[in-house]
């Protein structure tokens, strides 16, 4: 790992070792958080969890949270073990050092109540590689594997349990196709840059087993005359849940 840095985020209540160079945690992360539907004491899996910023960010909204991250990468997978020291007053984490779609046997099954990701986005057939390998790894995947994190998470989960994801707007057919099947229920939150402009990216939110029918949301815009609307600033300075409905 390169030369590293301690960020801030949620206007300084979460503190981010990170690379100074390479994949760093924006505003991702942060909105993933705020959508997870987490309560006091239950248990929340974070897939390809990097750094940690969303887990950190999740666990300073929701007290008593006990979150498990689990991160392939070596170098991510310290700064997360790192940052879970810092951030031991917000909750109880666990680092594994695994690939999402081979997890350890020891990672229960049928356990967590939540589940949250922001998988990799680039395929990698195509995808132009940075000259830093992880910042490379943490945003490209091979194709078909987002069907396999959605798979291998869902056996995490219980019954009812609920899978939260960050991804770009345009993949979105491919996730919801990963999904169908496992999750029911499912509810589409489009991110807007501003008014009148197509979304750049949608949290997409399910539960294990449900039947309910999919429902498209009025989303969030996140710009107004040049600046991030009032609604945008909660959830990046205050910590505020993003509500679906």
């Amino acid at each position: 790992m390169q030369e590293t840095t301690t960020d801030r985020l949620l206007n300084g209540r979460v503190m981010l070792r990170q690379p100074r160079r390479g994949y760093r945690a924006a505003i991702d992360p942060v909105f993933l958080a705020a959508a997870v539907p987490a309560r006091p004491g239950q248990s929340v899996l974070d897939l390809g969890c990097g750094a940690g910023a969303a887990m950190f960010c999740l666990a300073a909204r929701v007290p008593s949270l006990t979150i498990t991250g689990v991160e392939v990468q070596e170098d991510y997978s310290a700064l997360a073990g790192e940052g879970a020291v810092l951030n031991a007053a917000l909750g109880k984490f666990e680092i594994i050092m695994a690939d999402a779609v081979s997890l350890p046997r020891g990672l229960s099954v049928n356990t967590y109540h939540h589940a949250m990701m922001n998988p990799p986005y680039f395929d990698t057939a195509g995808y132009d590689k940075s000259p830093l390998g992880h910042k490379s790894q943490a945003q490209a995947m091979a194709k078909g594997q987002l069907a396999a994190w959605v798979k291998s998470v869902h056996g995490k989960l219980r019954d009812k349990g609920s899978l939260t994801v960050i991804y770009p707007a345009e993949g979105l057919t491919e996730l919801l196709q990963a999904m169908d099947g496992r999750f029911g229920g499912l509810q589409v939150f489009p991110l807007w840059p501003k008014a009148g402009v197509p979304a750049k990216r949608v949290v997409i939110q399910g539960k294990k087993s449900a039947k309910m029918a999919m429902k498209l949301m009025s989303g969030m815009i996140l710009h107004e005359d040049g600046h991030y609307t009032a609604a945008t600033e909660a959830v990046l300075r205050d910590g505020a849940a993003l509500h679906f409905s």
